[in-house]
């Protein structure tokens, strides 16, 4: 007997700043070795590394949102600075999102992503461009950001070096200008 994949109800999906009480629907999705493969982190071992997360976000991201489907956290959108070692780059951000491994495929990302876009740039009026840097591996995360209306700028080769591997990345950008979709 064939198992219907389960349909998310997109409507239902909302971003909002974390609160301690996410802290279980957080260490699902953190502790997962698929959602952690691409990251610059290892999967989480307890739950002090999630609270740590949650206390200790907003000194590490200029904007930052839980992913909530019907309120329960299940992955995280945030924008970095750029400037932190260029002050010719503040009016740029990076973006990095995440979404526990069971919402993958499901179209909850894009809706995500598309929605952070137009909040980031009302909510920070310096904000001129938001890039995101994804591992050539990345195929579902690239066809995400195209699905976003991000454009693709090219191979960053040999840019970063990841969990024992040097990794080359596609970067891809949006700017304020864009036509949002």
């Amino acid at each position: 007997m064939e198992i219907a994949e389960e349909t998310i109800d997109l409507t239902q999906i909302s971003l909002r700043p974390f609160k301690l009480s996410d802290l279980d629907d957080l260490m699902v999705w953190t502790t997962d070795e698929k959602v952690a493969k691409f990251c610059t982190w290892e999967p989480y071992t307890s739950k002090e590394d999630g609270i740590n997360f949650i206390q200790n976000m907003a000194t590490k991201f200029m904007w930052c949102r839980a992913i909530c489907l019907n309120d329960r956290a299940i992955g995280c959108i945030s924008l970095a600075s750029n400037s932190e070692h260029d002050r010719s780059r503040e009016n740029s951000a990076k973006l990095g999102y995440l979404v526990g491994s069971k919402y993958w495929g499901k179209g909850i990302v894009t809706r995500v992503v598309k929605q952070a876009v137009k909040d980031a740039f009302s909510e920070l009026a310096h904000l001129i461009r938001i890039e995101a840097r994804v591992d050539v591996e990345n195929v579902g995360s690239q066809r995400v950001l195209e699905k976003a209306g991000f454009q693709r700028e090219g191979i960053l080769r040999k840019y970063l070096y990841l969990k024992g591997k040097t990794r080359d990345m596609v970067i891809f950008s949006f700017l304020s200008t864009d036509p949002h979709l």
